[in-house]
């Protein structure tokens, strides 16, 4: 038997037509995979992008509910050492702050404390009230008592002098003591010949 050069398989396509659609067919599925191996490799770094965009916002919020967990411990701190005074260096019956006071002193003591190597843990804070440019010392707050403060923060409270008038000092600790919304941070490192840092704040409530 002779075959023709013009020998028809299938539906119409000589044997040359044949060589050629296979030949495109195979450049056609070599792209086709190329492209898949791209998706996929498109489709995983979309993942791993997906997958570490989410571990970044788990550790920032981790870290923010650590910061806000620490400044809320600071605020306590604080809240005693005030309780404490009133009794013991105040003397007196109520002692009346402006509000959420305690909790802009704690983040400012937090973000005095950012710069420094064992942060807010090497901190030893005083409590000082002003009055007529005396300092009556309140009491201090130690954040960690097992480690070896690296630097001071003096917290400088003053009280309203309207609210708390000389003559109430005649009724003992009946005498209700009123501080004014504002307060100064000093900040010295101990290990260190550089000057205090000063800063003064004041509320708006």
């Amino acid at each position: 038997m002779v075959y023709t050069p013009a020998l028809v398989l299938g539906t119409g396509l000589s044997v040359g037509m044949e060589e050629e659609s296979v030949g495109e067919f195979l450049r056609k599925f070599a792209f086709r995979f190329t492209m898949d191996k791209d998706r996929l490799r498109t489709c995983d770094g979309l993942k791993k992008a997906i997958s570490s965009s989410s571990l970044g916002s788990e550790c920032s919020l981790e870290e923010e509910r650590e910061e806000r967990s620490i400044q809320l411990d600071l605020v306590h701190r604080i809240e005693r050492c005030l309780s404490d005074a009133k009794t013991s260096s105040l003397g007196c019956r109520e002692l009346l702050l402006p509000r959420r006071m305690i909790s802009y002193i704690a983040r400012d003591i937090l973000a005095a404390s950012t710069d420094e190597p064992c942060g807010l843990r090497g901190a030893l804070i005083h409590l000082f009230l002003e009055t007529n440019g005396a300092l009556q010392k309140l009491g201090n707050v130690v954040p960690m008592d097992h480690l070896t403060p690296t630097f001071e923060l003096s917290v400088v409270l003053r009280p309203d002098q309207d609210g708390w008038p000389p003559l109430r000092n005649l009724f003992g600790t009946d005498k209700m003591l009123r501080l004014r919304p504002e307060y100064r941070l000093i900040k010295q490192k101990l290990y260190s010949s550089a000057s205090p840092t000063i800063q003064e704040h004041n509320l708006w409530f």
